[in-house]
């Protein structure tokens, strides 16, 4: 309890205290960057206004997009250019572009972020770039049309998924040789580790199911499919997949099911599934992992969901075709 002075008058800064403590804490501004396929460029999403404040041309086709640790930079594969553009995140300009290989897809980035790992869809294979000094520094033969890309949480091994072949490839970031090769469900899509990085979980779009792939042994453990009532099994079609770091949900995106997936990490049961827009693609959380965005191909707009209450919030209108998108701090 706080009592007034001797005179009976409570202290100026006492009502500032009661003020500082009576306001709300602010809330974390972060910004999401959309990449659209067909519209050439990437569409940046301010999560306060939860609105596009800004469209920047980045290339052509642009798809898989990631930004590096200290969030000044956004490295965008422009499939059809045959290179990685790199933006300046304060101004949104390209400031220059990257060896890739032919036909960039997706790509890794390593934590120190000094290295790329790109999937090249026309010829099979996995390019490794220095990106100080621009420098290919190998180009691993994988499995036909790679796209998905999975770097494990210290950096020491890959995963590649390759479209036709119907792999995960698993390469050694050290030696940059392919150790190992899991027949996974058609069509893989995407690799994602589990924050220990003892699972690797792949999904595939027209195999219908997720595979949970053991990082050590690389042994499926578990096949996650999903059932709605009044769609068919073609009609659901996993590609994005993202992990909460606290080991309790996963969220998959099933592309024509337009529906997300609620997953148990543990368990592996799928509990529920959120209605989002028209073939949803991709999955991006905000660094707190509050919200998460959903790309949606086919309308042309991203959906945004409360993470702890499993609800969708807000759809925002982007691009031609959403691809793929990233988070970052304002």
């Amino acid at each position: 309890m706080i009592f007034p002075d001797r005179s009976g008058f409570f202290h100026p800064g006492f009502f500032l205290a009661l003020v500082l403590f009576a306001a709300p804490a602010p809330a974390l501004a972060f910004r999401i960057f959309v990449t659209n396929e067909k519209g050439n460029s990437v569409s940046v999403i301010d999560t306060d206004k939860q609105q596009v404040v800004e469209t920047v041309p980045v290339g052509r086709r642009p798809r898989g997009v990631s930004i590096s640790p200290d969030g000044k930079l956004l490295y965008v594969c422009a499939s059809d250019d045959n290179a990685i553009n790199v933006l300046d995140v304060a101004t949104m300009k390209i400031v220059r572009s990257l060896e890739s290989g032919p036909d960039p897809e997706r790509f890794a980035l390593n934590q120190a972020g000094d290295l790329l790992y790109i999937a090249n869809e026309d010829n099979a294979e996995v390019t490794v770039v220095d990106l100080a000094k621009n420098l290919i520094l190998a180009q691993i033969p994988v499995g036909v049309e790679p796209e998905g890309m999975g770097l494990s949480p210290n950096g020491e091994l890959l995963v590649a998924t390759s479209e036709t072949t119907n792999m995960a490839h698993f390469i050694d970031t050290r030696s940059y040789k392919l150790i190992d090769s899991v027949l996974v469900g058609k069509r893989p899509r995407i690799a994602v580790f589990n924050r220990s990085g003892a699972q690797v979980w792949v999904s595939s779009e027209l195999g219908g199911d997720v595979s949970v792939i053991d990082a050590s042994s690389h042994k499926i453990i578990r096949k996650i499919t999903f059932d709605i009532p009044g769609l068919t099994r073609e009609e659901i079609q996993p590609v994005g997949v993202v992990l909460t770091s606290d080991g309790k949900k996963a969220f998959v995106a099933l592309g024509y099911a337009n529906r997300v997936a609620v997953v148990d990490q543990q368990t592996f049961a799928v509990e529920k599934y959120l209605l989002v827009g028209v073939r949803v693609w991709h999955l991006a959380f905000t660094p707190d992992e509050k919200l998460l965005y959903t790309t949606n191909g086919n309308s042309n707009d991203v959906t945004v969901i409360d993470v702890a209450r499993e609800r969708v919030i807000k759809s925002i209108s982007v691009g031609l075709e959403p691809n793929d998108l990233v988070s970052s701090l304002h």
